[in-house]
């Protein structure tokens, strides 16, 4: 990765996420950053747009994807003081993912000069890898 210029704190990545119209519908909340171990974990509260079937209170696929490319995405940008471009994403859903909020923790694998990889784990509320994925990233904003 090339060196931060200024690195995105945690307050920082939680304002992007509030003043992006698609990132802020997901209402995404920064639980904690650790730039030495390269690690970043946020929340998603469940909301009914989210549901898969009515009445169910499980999450749609649509908006995991969004989360974990989301998360994956700022793992790297806060090192570097901005989001990235996304370049490969994959994800296996693992279970079916129901309650009040998941919470992704994800890291970088890899983070070289032009591309990073990054791990994405999504938990539910007790604690249940829901879905995996991995995410390509760009190492340089824009």
């Amino acid at each position: 990765m090339n060196p931060p210029l200024e690195p995105l704190t945690l307050d920082r990545i939680q304002e992007r996420f509030d003043q992006s119209p698609a990132i802020s519908a997901l209402g995404l909340k920064v639980v904690s950053l650790d730039y030495e171990g390269k690690e970043l974990k946020v929340r998603m509260p469940f909301q009914p747009a989210m549901e898969r079937r009515p009445g169910t209170r499980q999450f749609h696929g649509g908006p995991i994807a969004a989360f974990i490319d989301i998360v994956g995405d700022y793992v790297v940008g806060m090192m570097l003081g901005a989001p990235v471009p996304t370049i490969n994403l994959r994800i296996d859903y693992l279970r079916p993912a129901f309650g009040d909020a998941l919470t992704a923790v994800a890291r970088v694998r890899s983070g070289g000069r032009t591309v990073s990889v990054v791990d994405i784990e999504v938990f539910n509320e007790e604690s249940a890898l829901v879905a995996i994925g991995r995410g390509t990233y760009a190492s340089k904003t824009g």
